[in-house]
């Protein structure tokens, strides 16, 4: 799949919905999966597939990334889908540190 910053996407094992924060180059295809089966863009319909990967649930306001690939993506839905690129799961993204102010 091609992603590009803002695109919707959602999952055909749960309601998990996700947006494109931050997308690898143009020419990467990227194998992105929610539940064990690809994502889709959000809206396009089609039947639920059952649940074939194990992990933990996706979180609605989280962001989730894959530092090495570029990839950035901000839950809008959570579900009961782990999201992954391929079989390895996206890390949680962390706040960002503030100054200290001493």
């Amino acid at each position: 799949m091609e992603l590009r910053p803002g695109a919707r996407l959602e999952s055909a094992t749960c309601d998990t919905q996700v947006v494109v924060v931050r997308a690898p180059g143009a020419d990467a295809q990227v194998d992105l999966r929610c539940g064990g089966a690809p994502l889709r863009t959000l809206g396009t319909g089609g039947d639920r597939l059952p649940l074939t990967a194990e992990g933990e649930p996706t979180l609605l306001g989280k962001r989730y990334e894959d530092a090495e690939a570029g990839l950035e993506l901000l839950c809008t839905q959570g579900g009961a889908g782990t999201l992954t690129v391929g079989n390895a799961p996206l890390g949680l993204k962390g706040a960002k540190p503030l100054p200290s102010s001493d």
